[in-house]
């Protein structure tokens, strides 16, 4: 019997054992398998998580963020205690413990889905389990994920810490709110960098990885707080708090950004604009639209917030008054049906309309709702209760062309600000607004260091995203000829040559005749380079360019950025190839720092996630910058190392001429600083684009409006109407912070006084408004009396000149022909010039 019963417990031991190994061996297989293909542990070792970009203004302050997944990256060190300790207790309470899978919680996981038959199963994920799901793996729920999560977690507890493991696992977590780990939710839930958070605030945050569209802290308010006393629980059961802690912060009201107790972070950014998204569009392509979005790059723009407001406010301004002076009405296009009107507020907040402009006064979405005899009564957003009743009166609308009653339906969706007194601000009345259908750019840079300080691509961001600055290819007219002019002055001419104003043909490969005319529809005889530019002479500009050569002008045109391959077609000469506000205003601000180089930039630097520069725009040398024995008030000497786009002189002589634009040429009635400044007017063919682009000693800025498709905008809407005033705005308050001084005036200048209506030399006391004191290069003596004329002859079919322009004579070109030009000029009618 003894015997019976050993053999059978031998037998069973032997069954046991083997069973064992064979289960061993089972598992080791099954192991096996899942583990040879198992992405390397070592990736994480590296592991870099999609982070927030961010872009600064010069003071620092946030004005735009870019990310795919909308995280703030924390390292370990940076995380409080209370944080780490509120998502042990909520998620792995043995975390510290286990070597990655947690044995106990597994087991307890079986017997409870077992115990209800398959009805209460829940997840016994550890925390290193879930950065293996969340990192290396994908989400299904399977068994044979599970096991791949298990075989992971254990290997990765061999090759990082713990709290490398946790760190990884509390920046990679969705939050919701579209907020991906600790620090972007603590932002987003109560708009608080992670050290202030209090303990009822963490506890919320640890609620949250596992359904956070379930805790939703208005929608799902009892729901969070029970759950968030749990967490509480834990952490005080763990040791973490104290019993008081607990019973406090248990019974504290839930209050976050969601109910309205915080501000909303995103209430201190600004509304994107055109300069930021510009900044998106280019470091996209410089670093990759991976890297911009989820790189966690740190860009100090150059953007000037002051200057930007000024910029919007005068661009805006000149649309808007282009806009009302047609007297059309079209509104928003946007109709709440009747049906909705009951609930107008939850209907109008639906409306994608615009919510980013600001003209004397913020512009808000409204809604008719009544429409009487005298009146238009709204429904405003925001409007609150003691605001001025929103009631349009009929004399607001007097602008509008047609019938009142033709142009307004109940349930139409408009926008309407406030009109107030300039004296103190008091309410005069609700005011109708519509976006402008014209529409136009704006540019301003540093002339030295190539920093755009604003930049508007639009009347709004939100209406059109389009950046017309630097997307948009329009002909820049006559505020192209000063390229001309540079390459004729750099090729031996002088402000005082003489170049004739008379009728030209030019025959046109195919067939056919082209007869470029001056706007005024006038001729003038022979003129000075000086009077041709400041009245946008086109017969002249046609003449220089073909005695220069229109090969050299598009190898000027070309070295200033303007174009990159410009055709040399003798029409080009007035501006007839498209470019951008962004390169005309950069070409002019070279004429304006003494012919040097300069980059237009939007980014100072860019700084990696680790605070590395990875880009600088300012590569001058400062030879003393960090000098303590520099003396105080004596700035630190610069060295540039800019290329040399033209000669010196040349460029003060152009700048010269340009600042006769402004005192006395095409754009003296609009422009009008306190300090010296030059420009130049440009319109184009039946006015479809108007342009000025200017300068002071230390700022370029340009101007154009236009239609997108483009169409005649009417008689008179020329540059020196349309643009100037705009630069003239916007520089007033630029030249109010930045000031301004006289051009410098460069080395190699000897001055004569020259007649400015003829070309004439003066005695050097001659003085009048004829008399103008031109710089000619040292050394060279200028040779006046020569007439150049581009070896063009008078077209055999156009009205003689004394039909014309009256009072012509005779004169010799440089081909011996004798053709008949004008007298003197007398100017005509004021124009700003252009294609013809």
């Amino acid at each position: 019997m003894i015997r019976f019963v050993l053999s059978a417990l031998g037998g069973l031991f032997s069954m046991v054992t083997l069973g064992l190994i064979m289960a061993a061996l089972g598992l080791w297989g099954i192991f096996w398998m899942y583990g040879r293909d198992l992405p390397s542990t070592s990736v994480l070792a590296s592991y870099t998580p999609k982070t927030i970009s961010r872009v600064y203004s010069g003071e620092g302050r946030i004005i735009d963020e870019f990310a795919t997944e909308r995280r703030l990256f924390a390292p370990s060190e940076e995380i409080p205690d209370l944080v780490k300790q509120a998502f042990i207790s909520a998620e792995d309470k043995r975390f510290y413990e286990h070597g990655g899978y947690d044995v106990e919680g597994i087991a307890a996981a079986v017997r409870d889905a077992v115990r209800s038959r398959g009805e209460d199963i829940r997840g016994a994920s550890t925390i290193t389990q879930q950065v293996m799901k969340n990192f290396l793996l994908d989400g299904s729920r399977s068994v044979e994920r599970k096991i791949k999560e298990i075989i992971l977690a254990a290997r990765i507890e061999e090759t990082l810490s713990k709290d490398r493991i946790l760190e990884l696992y509390l920046n990679e977590i969705f939050l919701g709110a579209n907020s991906y780990g600790v620090a972007a939710a603590s932002q987003s839930y109560f708009n608080k960098p992670l050290a202030q958070l209090n303990l009822e605030e963490a506890a919320y945050l640890a609620i949250l990885p596992k359904a956070p569209s379930n805790y939703h802290p208005v929608r799902d308010r009892e729901r969070a707080m029970d759950r968030r006393r749990f967490v509480l629980r834990e952490m005080w059961e763990n040791g973490y708090i104290t019993r008081e802690e607990f019973e406090t912060a248990a019974v504290a009201p839930l209050r976050t950004v969601q109910s309205g107790d915080f501000a909303s972070f995103k209430a201190e950014l600004p509304p994107r604009g055109y300069f930021t998204d510009e900044i998106r569009r280019q470091l996209s392509g410089t670093f990759g639209e991976s890297e911009f979005f989820s790189g966690g790059l740190s860009i100090r723009a150059t953007i000037d917030p002051e200057m930007q407001i000024e910029a919007e406010k005068a661009l805006r301004r000149a649309l808007e008054q282009y806009d009302r002076g047609t007297g059309e009405w079209r509104g928003t296009g946007e109709v709440i049906p009747e049906e909705q009107l009951a609930n107008w507020q939850e209907a109008l907040g639906d409306v994608d309309v615009p919510r980013d402009v600001v003209l004397e006064q913020e512009w808000h979405p409204a809604v008719v709702l009544e429409i009487a005899d005298q009146s238009l009564t709204l429904g405003i957003e925001d409007w609150r209760d003691g605001d001025p009743a929103p009631v349009v009166p009929r004399e607001d609308i007097q602008w509008m062309r047609g019938n009142f009653f033709d142009n307004f339906e109940r349930g139409d969706v408009v926008h309407v600000r406030k009109m107030t007194t300039d004296d103190d601000g008091a309410f005069i009345r609700w005011s109708l607004r519509q976006i402008p259908e014209v529409q136009g750019a704006f540019m301003a840079m540093d002339v030295h260091t190539g920093r755009v300080l604003a930049m508007q691509g639009g009347f709004s961001y939100q209406h059109s995203v389009f950046n017309r600055a630097t997307q948009a290819d329009r002909q820049p007219g006559s505020a192209f000829k000063p390229f001309v002019y540079a390459a004729a002055l750099d090729s031996g001419y002088t402000p005082a040559t003489i170049v004739v104003d008379a009728p030209i043909e030019v025959e046109i490969p195919g067939g056919g005749v082209w007869r470029p005319k001056n706007a005024t529809n006038r001729y003038y005889g022979p003129t000075p380079l000086r009077t041709g530019i400041e009245w946008s002479r086109n017969l002249m500009t046609i003449r220089l360019a073909q005695e220069v050569g229109m090969g050299v002008v598009a190898d000027y045109a070309e070295r200033f950025g303007v174009y990159d391959n410009m055709n040399a077609y003798l029409s080009n000469a007035l501006g007839s190839e498209e470019t951008t506000v962004f390169k005309m205003v950069a070409a002019y601000a070279m004429f304006a720092n003494g012919g040097e180089r300069v980059e237009p930039t939007l980014v100072d630097r860019v700084q990696d996630r680790y605070g590395t520069t990875i880009y600088r725009h300012d590569r001058r040398i400062c030879e003393d910058c960090s000098d303590p024995r520099l003396p105080y008030g004596e700035a630190p000497s610069i060295v540039s190392n800019r290329d040399r786009v033209m000669n010196a002189v040349t460029a003060y002589q152009l700048t010269s001429m340009l600042e006769g634009v402004v005192q006395r040429g095409t754009a003296a009635r609009a422009v009008n600083l306190s300090v010296p400044v030059a420009g130049k007017t440009g319109t184009t063919n039946d006015e479809k684009d108007a342009w000025f682009v200017g300068f002071t000693s230390n700022i370029a800025a340009g101007c154009y409006i236009g239609f997108d498709n483009p169409r005649p905008m009417g008689q008179g809407a020329g540059g020196g109407r349309l643009c100037a005033p705009v630069f003239n705005e916007f520089m007033q308050a630029a030249v109010a912070k930045y000031g301004g001084s006289k051009f410098a005036i460069p080395e190699g200048c000897d001055f004569i006084q020259i007649d400015r209506f003829s070309g004439s030399r003066l005695p050097p006391g001659a003085s009048g408004g004829n008399v103008v004191s031109e710089c000619f290069r040292a050394g060279e003596e200028p040779i006046f009396g020569i007439t150049f004329d581009g070896g063009f002859t008078m077209a055999s079919d156009v009205p003689l000149f004394e039909e014309a322009g009256g009072g012509g004579r005779r004169v010799t070109t440089s081909t011996g022909q004798s053709v008949t030009v004008g007298p003197r000029a007398n100017f005509g009618t004021l124009s700003s010039g252009g294609l013809y």
